[in-house]
C-alpha cells in the first residue's frame, strides 16, 4: 500500500480506533469468501446435483439467518458490536469447516450453507456499524467505501486462485482442497478478530428489540432492496451456469472482474454519497437497475447465445457496482440516530427486515424461472427496483426527517 493511500485511510478513521486490525480481518475473510463463492454455484450444480428449484430452496435456508438476526441480537443485546463481530467470525469458521468435512449431500450441504450464512449475517451489520463508529466526523461514506474495497481485494484474490486452479486442473474438480483452504482462512480471520478491542462500556439502557417510528422509511427501503438484490445474488450466476453453460473458471473470472469493479468503485461511491447526499444515490442506483434487468432477462431474444452471454456478464458487473450504493442507507440511519448503539441496533434490524421478503424471492424465484421463464424473474427485479427508487424519493434528509 502506498504512503498516500495510508495517509488517506488515516484521514478517514480515528487514530484511537482499532481500524487496522478490523480491516485486516475483513481482508482475510474476503479471501476465504472468494474461494467459497467462486466455486459454490458450480459445486452445487455439478457435484451436489442441484437444479433451479433446489437452488431456490437452498437459498431460502441461506437467507433464513437474516430474519433470525434480530432474535440473535435480542438474545445477546448486551454485547458490543466488536464482540458480535467476533461471534460472527467464529460461526463462519464453523460453517466453512462443515463444507470441508461433510459429504456432498443436498441436506448436509444446505446445513453448512445455513451455518456459514449465520455468521456472515451477524458480521454484516457489525461491519457497517464498526466502520461508521471508527470513522472521523463527515467521513462515514468514505469509511464504508474503504471497508468495501478491502473486502473486494480479498475476494478478488480468492477468485483468482479459483480461476487458476480450475483452468489448470478442471478435470480433477478440486473443490475439496479449496473448501479446506477457505476454512483455514476463516479460522485465521476469527483469531485475528479477537485483536479488535472496543472501548465502549456496557450500556444498561439497551433494549432487546429496537424499532423506532423515525426509521420506518429505512425499514421499507431495506425490504425493497433485499428483494431486488436477491434475484441477482441467487439466480444471476445460476442463469450463466444452467442457461449458458458457464464453468467454474468462467464464473470465478466474472466474480473476479466484479470484485475489481467494486474495489475501484467503492471509495468513489462513498465519496459521492458524502458529497451529493444519500438520497440522490438511493434514487439513482435502482433506476440503472432497470437497464441491467432488461439486458439479463431478454438479451437471448435479440442476440445469438454467445453474444447474449457476454451481455449478461456485462450486466452482472454493472449490478455489482450499483449495488454498492446500498451504503447510502447506512448514512441515512446515522443521520437520524442519536448515538452509536442506535446505529448498530437499527442497521441490524434492517438486515432482518430486508430478509423477510428475500427468503420468499429465494424460495419462489426458482419456481418462477422453471415455470414462467427467466424473463419474468428479472422483470420482477426491475419492478422492485423502481419501487425502491420511488420510495427513496420521499425521504427527507438530516434534521428535516427528525
Amino acid at each position: 500500500m502506498s504512503h498516500r493511500a495510508r495517509s488517506r485511510i488515516k484521514e478517514i478513521f480515528k487514530e484511537s480506533s482499532p481500524y487496522k486490525v478490523f480491516l485486516i480481518t475483513i481482508l482475510i475473510t474476503g479471501i476465504s469468501y472468494g474461494l467459497y463463492k467462486g466455486m459454490l454455484d458450480n459445486y452445487l450444480a455439478e457435484i451436489v446435483g442441484m437444479g433451479e428449484m433446489d437452488r431456490g430452496v437452498t437459498e431460502f435456508f441461506r437467507e433464513l439467518p437474516g430474519i433470525m438476526l434480530i432474535f440473535i441480537l435480542a438474545a445477546f443485546y448486551m454485547l458490543s458490536a466488536e464482540t458480535m463481530y467476533k461471534m460472527g467470525a467464529v460461526i463462519m469458521m464453523a460453517g466453512m469447516g462443515m463444507h470441508a468435512i461433510l459429504p456432498p449431500d443436498k441436506v448436509l450441504v444446505t446445513l453448512a450453507i445455513c451455518v456459514y450464512s449465520m455468521g456472515e449475517h451477524i458480521q454484516l451489520g457489525m461491519k457497517n456499524t464498526l466502520s461508521l463508529e471508527y470513522a472521523r466526523k463527515e467521513h462515514g461514506g468514505a469509511a464504508l467505501g474503504i471497508q468495501n474495497s478491502t473486502s473486494q481485494i480479498g475476494t478478488l484474490v480468492g477468485y483468482l486462485m479459483i480461476i487458476a486452479a480450475f483452468s489448470l486442473f478442471a478435470k480433477y474438480r478440486p473443490y475439496l482442497p479449496f473448501f479446506w483452504a477457505a476454512a483455514v482462512l476463516a479460522a485465521l480471520s476469527a483469531l485475528g478478530s479477537f485483536g479488535i478491542i472496543g472501548k465502549s462500556k456496557t450500556d444498561e439502557t439497551k433494549r432487546r428489540f429496537y424499532f423506532s417510528k423515525k426509521y420506518i422509511k429505512y425499514y421499507m427501503l431495506e425490504m425493497f432492496y433485499g428483494a431486488r438484490k436477491q434475484v441477482f445474488l441467487t439466480f444471476g450466476p445460476y442463469v450463466l451456469i444452467l442457461f449458458y453453460g458457464a464453468d467454474a473458471a468462467t464464473i470465478s473470472l466474472l466474480f473476479a472482474l466484479s470484485a475489481i469493479a467494486a474495489f475501484a468503485a467503492s471509495p468513489w461511491i462513498g465519496r459521492i454519497i458524502d458529497r451529493i447526499g444519500y438520497k440522490i444515490v438511493m434514487v439513482g442506483d435502482t433506476l440503472i437497475l432497470v437497464i441491467v434487468c432488461a439486458l439479463y432477462g431478454f438479451a437471448h431474444h435479440f442476440l445469438p447465445m454467445d453474444r447474449a452471454f457476454y451481455v449478461c456478464c456485462g450486466a452482472y458487473l454493472l449490478d455489482a457496482v450499483i449495488s454498492l450504493a446500498s451504503m447510502a442507507a447506512n448514512l441515512y440511519v446515522k443521520d437520524l440516530s442519536d448515538n452509536a448503539e442506535e446505529v448498530k441496533a437499527t442497521i441490524s434490524t434492517g438486515v432482518s427486515i430486508n430478509h423477510v421478503i428475500t427468503i420468499f424471492i429465494a424460495l419462489f424465484g426458482g419456481w418462477i424461472w422453471q415455470t414462467l421463464g427467466i424473463e419474468l424473474l428479472f422483470v420482477l427485479s426491475a419492478v422492485l427496483g423502481l419501487c425502491n427508487s420511488a420510495y427513496a424519493a420521499t425521504i427527507r434528509t438530516g434534521a428535516q426527517e427528525g
